[in-house]
């Protein structure tokens, strides 16, 4: 909750005893990504070095993986951590926006303690059973998502007692309260209702919710909740089993590891070197440093699976000289911004990780499909560089020696590397995406510790906890937004879209414009993960059915969420391209559309030109 920096902390026992649930739960979730990294690794070094794969290690790993979600996700709504929409609250009184928090967060509540039962129902249908190599009772996958469940509800009750007075909490309880009396209510009219009650439940219900900041991922339970509960003879324990399948997904496992890495990369000054040399090659010309923000962007872009962490490892490095040279400071923001659209399907971008998962299209051809879409982004922005720079005059002082160069060459070639093999080892088939994850943690340790000399012990366990809050709030949301989805199916939503989408006008070309269209509004609203998620399933059997290539169509998706995502006033990306560039929204506003122009003229080219995304297929 926001108002977190305006309350005061609670005291006494309750304070001793809220402090010692968030020291567990945190050291918990920690431990889970560091003893999924060493299994990863260790599993990964037997299989290619001693020829002599773990049979057990994947069965383990996707265990631990779904205890790490839930956990994650606890973690991520206490620090206030998972994806929210804040356009339409951003600018209130901070009393209004207080009671908002107050409302949003009780709803949260709300559905959690809705799904409590349903959780232990579905841990007491999985407990008979027993896993099938290690032999283990499946309870404990059951059980991972009612801990998560009741985790979180504990820490939504928490939040309320920290941050919300007694005033607020008893009016947010008697509006969620008059809620649920109103649709128990009404229940008969909305199974009369027939698809109409969509609108209500998964248009009404999620877009209010989200409006007043209730977190995507719990308010796409909201509107699934309510709709099986009072709309449908569905049975509620169907939500957590969809949840659970929903970030099952082996493939999913490279999430917590990339992001993982990304820190690393970060804290061991792989970026940084990386960025030295750029700047050594053509830090000299006319709008350089803007040039190496675009490189330094393509080659670390999509590591860590987060693009605030993507613009935070560049603009500090960057920003003081480019300041110094003139740029001003919107400009600097709005390119940041507009590289973080550029960089969107580059891989190994989660986003790109989540569409193979829930699609089932090649992880291989997405990572190489998604390495020219971004060049075309980069051409387009380097255009508006080079157009808005070309009456400056060169920055004083000489420019880097021969010798200099292959200095910084030299020295900036582990870090390079580390992109290039990450990507190329997965688009040759040569190691899954995880795998690669888990290798190239290894390596940005030994290269940290071994060669720059920056590795530092006392960040890793703030490191660790990071990585289970964004992991976790990342995943929640494909679990949220899988359970929505597959309520979308049932009710018969998937084939009136079906019906709907093959009246397009103008066939694929028609389709794939209005595609793109509709995922900026997408990403704009809910942020690439979750749109992909919801989504993806319905969309890309549509666009196979018209005869578009898979990987084409998603890159114009995730080239168009990005859009979307980094494009004001709704885009969230935009305004964390602000904060980092320490820059006023309204400052930075004014000079991103010549870079929204230039990157919407890539996103036409990526969607008329198959070629840009399968030429290298």
């Amino acid at each position: 909750m926001d108002a977190s920096a305006n309350r005061p902390r609670m005291t006494g026992w309750p304070g001793r005893l809220d402090r010692a649930f968030t020291v567990l739960t945190e050291a918990l979730a920690a431990a889970l990504v560091l003893v999924e990294a060493v299994l990863l690794g260790a599993s990964t070094i037997a299989r290619y070095v001693f020829n002599q794969p773990f049979a057990w290690a994947d069965e383990l790993a996707s265990l631990l993986f779904l205890w790490l979600a839930v956990l994650g996700a606890s973690v991520a709504l206490r620090r206030g951590e998972h994806m929210r929409l804040t356009a339409f609250v951003r600018d209130l009184t901070p009393e209004i926006r207080s009671w908002l928090d107050a409302l949003a967060m009780m709803l949260t509540a709300a559905v959690l303690a809705a799904l409590v039962l349903p959780a232990y129902a579905h841990f007491e249908e999985l407990s008979i059973g027993l896993t099938p190599v290690l032999e283990i009772n499946e309870g404990w996958r059951g059980g991972a998502v009612l801990t998560g469940v009741i985790l979180m509800l504990l820490t939504a009750l928490q939040n309320l007692a920290r941050f919300a007075s007694w005033k607020q909490i008893v009016s947010a309880l008697v509006l969620v309260g008059a809620l649920a009396f109103g649709l128990n209510h009404f229940a008969d009219a909305f199974d009369e209702m027939g698809n109409t009650n969509l609108l209500i439940f998964f248009v009404l219900f999620i877009a209010v919710a989200m409006m007043i900041g209730m977190p995507i991922a719990f308010a796409f339970l909201l509107g699934t909740v309510c709709y099986i509960a009072f709309a449908t003879s569905i049975p509620i324990s169907v939500i957590p089993n969809r949840v659970t399948e929903g970030v099952s997904h082996i493939i999913l496992l490279a999430v917590p590891m990339f992001v993982l890495l990304g820190a690393l990369i970060e804290m061991a000054g792989l970026a940084q070197v990386m960025i030295a040399f750029l700047v050594s090659l053509i830090g000299h010309r006319r709008g350089g440093l803007q040039y190496v923000l675009l490189g330094a962007m393509y080659l670390v872009s999509g590591i860590s699976g987060a693009k605030a962490a993507d613009m935070a490892a560049i603009a500090p490095t960057l920003f003081p000289e480019m300041l110094k040279r003139g740029t001003r400071p919107g400009t600097l923001t709005s390119l940041l911004s507009a590289s973080a659209v550029m960089s969107e399907t580059i891989p190994p971008s989660i986003v790109l990780i989540t569409v193979g998962s829930v699609t089932g299209v090649s992880i291989a051809s997405l990572f190489t499909g998604g390495l020219l879409p971004a060049v075309v982004g980069m051409i387009a922005l380097a255009t508006v560089v080079f157009w808005q720079t070309r009456h400056e005059q060169p920055p004083e002082g000489a420019r880097a020696t021969g010798w200099t160069r292959l200095k910084l060459f030299i020295i900036a070639l582990p870090g390079l590397g580390l992109p290039v093999v990450i990507r190329s080892a997965v688009v040759e088939g040569v190691a899954t995406a995880t795998e690669v994850s888990t290798i190239g943690i290894v390596y940005t340790v030994l290269v940290g510790l071994l060669i720059y000399r920056r590795f530092n012990w006392r960040r890793i366990y703030p490191i660790l906890v990071e990585t289970a809050s964004l992991s976790g709030a990342v995943l929640f949301v494909v679990g949220a937004a899988t359970a929505m989805a597959w309520s979308l199916t049932q009710s018969g939503f998937s084939t009136q879209l079906v019906s709907l989408m093959t009246l397009v006008p103008g066939g694929k070309i028609g389709f794939l414009l209005i595609s793109a269209i509709a995922f900026i509004v997408l990403g704009s609203v809910l942020e690439g993960v979750p749109a992909i998620v919801l989504f993806g399933p319905l969309m890309f059997p549509i666009a196979a059915q018209i005869g578009v290539n898979p990987i084409h169509y998603a890159m114009v998706a995730v080239f168009a969420m990005g859009f979307g995502l980094f494009m004001p006033p709704f885009g969230v990306g935009f305004y964390l391209a602000c904060a980092i560039g320490r820059v006023s929204p309204d400052v930075a506003i004014r000079s991103v559309w010549p870079h929204l122009g230039a990157l919407f003229v890539a996103l036409l080219l990526i969607t008329l030109i198959p070629w840009i995304s399968i030429g290298f297929l």
